[in-house]
């Protein structure tokens, strides 16, 4: 997961492959695409209409990291399948929170 997170000076930025229209909203944890590019995987149950995914997947990291949703921001590849999810805080104590999270 080591490239899937990195840290920045006001917090986190997070790879994230997102599927919309499933049936449950959850992060799946870490996986890695064909290439060997790692990032988290990432399910919502909304559509990929009108940044309604997007938003989505803000609120789900938000609540999976315990951070406010307004501290989520999709910050890259807004109509991709992976995008970048910048999470603003303190970067030590989020990344520590993410990779306790997917450890276990």
């Amino acid at each position: 997961m080591a490239d899937a997170l990195r840290t920045t000076p006001d917090g986190i930025e997070l790879r994230i492959r997102l599927t919309p229209r499933a049936s449950a909203d959850r992060i799946d944890g870490a996986q890695a695409a064909s290439d060997g590019t790692p990032h988290l995987a990432a399910r919502v149950r909304a559509v990929p209409e009108k940044g309604k995914a997007n938003q989505a997947l803000e609120r789900l990291v938000a609540n999976w990291i315990g951070a406010p949703p307004s501290q989520v921001r999709v910050t890259g590849g807004e109509t991709a399948r992976i995008k970048t999810v910048t999470v603003s805080g303190e970067a030590t104590t989020l990344a520590a929170r993410a990779r306790a999270l997917l450890a276990g």
